[in-house]
């Protein structure tokens, strides 16, 4: 087999900056603003919803139920279809608007791993025990004080691994969007493949790289924190 490393350094400009050289971002920067952007909303997302879950009070609580088992029962891929073709209709000012495909992508990942995140965060807070919350309630605290001050700082440690887990499946997972025509680097990819021809190999060994990387560091960055928080060391980022 022949081997064509040269098509990486000859196209990195291109895997940087995806089909738009001198315009609009694309390839690896747009794939890592979407996963930061995808990390921070699914997160807020997920504790709003987790909460509600954990809620006693059923008209928070079986929404938060209705959501979260709905679309963790549903393919992400499926999710993506559906607020691209089903936006426009909910919405029509969204119809013909440039970088739809990139609204469509955002909302489809936040929602699919909001939903993912909630059930970790309910997990996490159960693990705690309601005993807790019974007796700092009797001790004169209200259920906000009680979630914010007790349950929640002890209940984030246990979900470490999972919240860990959570983005960078995130990030993986931005690679599905190019489906819809976002022009994220598994498109770039693919692009470049289609313009060379006779490299596929490297190429996607030097996706597959690309991906690794974040994702490797993340799962790190989750056992140092679990490790410190676990000696009861204030953590430093």
């Amino acid at each position: 087999m022949q081997w064509h490393w040269d098509v990486i350094p000859r196209n990195f400009k291109y895997f940087m900056l995806g089909q738009y050289p001198d315009g609009p971002m694309g390839g690896l920067l747009l794939t890592m603003v979407m996963s930061v952007l995808v990390i921070l909303m699914c997160f807020v997302l997920g504790i709003v919803f987790g909460l509600m879950r954990y809620s006693k009070n059923k008209y928070w609580r079986f929404p938060a139920i209705g959501y979260i088992e709905f679309i963790r029962g549903t393919p992400v891929l499926m999710v993506i279809f559906w607020c691209y073709f089903m936006l426009p209709k909910l919405i029509p000012v969204l119809q013909g608007r440039t970088r739809f495909e990139w609204t469509s992508a955002l909302v489809a990942l936040v929602a699919f791993y909001g939903a993912q995140m909630a059930e970790v965060v309910r997990a996490g807070l159960e693990s705690i025990g309601r005993g807790q919350t019974e007796a700092a309630l009797s001790s004169g605290l209200t259920y906000v004080q009680v979630i914010r001050y007790i349950i929640m700082p002890q209940g984030l440690k246990n979900m470490i691994p999972a919240i860990v887990g959570t983005f960078i499946s995130v990030i993986k997972d931005t690679s599905l969007v190019y489906i819809i025509g976002v022009a994220e680097f598994t498109r770039t990819v693919f692009q470049v493949n289609n313009r060379v021809l006779n490299a596929p190999m490297e190429l996607f060994l030097f996706a597959a790289v690309v991906y690794f990387v974040p994702c490797y560091m993340l799962s790190k960055l989750s056992i140092r924190l679990e490790k410190r928080l676990a000696a009861g060391v204030k953590v430093e980022i």
